[in-house]
């Protein structure tokens, strides 16, 4: 039996999602709890791998065990010994083709900021800019130059490991907001590079505080080579929003 799950984390003080030797990540939290379960090891399978620090608010995952009550009941045994800071929100029975990483069509991310000085509560979850200030319109400007399919090999980092990776993604929302002093840049993609998102969110602060201009964009874009102007983000203001699995219009 398959079961795809939808999970949410903060990651503050995780090494991430993906399991490490050392242990402390989210997938090996709930892979921990899923022993205890089945009495055996139960391997998820996420739909990609999120940072050190980084957050969720709809990770997904899938591993396929026999379990002969209602799905209610093993949501319920799920939650009851995982910590604190993940939460798994649904869990139900798909089909043997579904896979968690494979048949996801899309991803939106969100990348918060704070233009001053974050109340405490908050500054685990945005970067807080202290004395800089954006302007926003340019930040929108440059956003709009990333719209679309493109090599984005200049807003990614190199993972370290041999995996062939397609550097052609397309962008199909760079969306920058502002209420008050807090600012939103949402990402939503088919896919993502490594680092991709947390490198435009460091590329638009950029602009927005007169490191780079709006014009320098498309120049950086089309290098397809990574570059010393391209900073990225701090991982605390990332938060996986939701994974789509069906086309989106």
């Amino acid at each position: 039996m398959r079961w795809k799950c939808i999970a949410a984390y903060d990651g503050t003080g995780f090494y991430g999602w993906q399991s490490q030797a050392g242990g402390n990540t989210i997938q090996d939290f709930i892979e921990g709890r899923l022993r205890v379960i089945f009495k055996q090891h139960v391997r998820i399978h996420g739909s990609g791998r999120t940072d050190s620090g980084v957050h969720a608010h709809g990770q997904v995952f899938h591993f396929d065990a026999q379990w002969e009550y209602p799905a209610a009941d093993l949501l319920r045994a799920l939650r009851s010994g995982l910590p604190e800071s993940i939460q798994v929100s649904a869990v139900r029975q798909v089909a043997d083709s579904f896979h968690a990483r494979h048949s996801a069509t899309g991803k939106l991310y969100q990348y918060r900021l704070y233009e001053g000085f974050a109340p405490p509560r908050e500054t685990r979850y945005c970067w807080s800019l202290g004395n800089r200030r954006l302007d926003i319109e340019s930040m929108r400007e440059a956003a709009r130059h990333l719209i679309g399919e493109h090599d984005f090999t200049a807003f990614s980092a190199d993972r370290g490991d041999d995996t062939p990776v397609n550097p052609l993604k397309n962008l199909r929302l760079l969306e920058v907001r502002k209420k008050g002093l807090r600012v939103s840049i949402t990402a939503e993609a088919g896919g993502f590079l490594y680092k991709m998102v947390r490198s435009l969110a460091g590329a638009l602060v950029d602009v927005g505080i007169g490191k780079l201009t709006p014009d320098e964009i498309p120049g950086i874009l089309k290098s397809a080579k990574r570059t010393s102007l391209i900073s990225t983000a701090p991982s605390r203001g990332l938060t996986l929003g939701k994974v789509y699995y069906r086309p989106r219009k």
